[in-house]
């Protein structure tokens, strides 16, 4: 049996950003149904983002 090990929470940082109101509401629409939050979403896509910008300066 795996030991269970209490994870840890990474250290955030609360951030205010202004959405355009049609970016909200399809995010919004997308998360629907889905284990999901608003932030983890934009968390996500700007890990991809940055993914990406690295790839291409490579």
């Amino acid at each position: 049996m795996k030991k269970f090990k209490i994870p840890s929470v990474p250290p955030t940082t609360n951030k205010c950003i202004r959405f355009p109101n049609d970016v909200i509401e399809n995010v919004e629409k997308a998360i629907v149904g889905k284990n999901c939050t608003f932030t983890a979403f934009v968390v996500e896509a700007v890990r991809n983002a940055l993914e990406n910008i690295e790839e291409d300066n490579k």
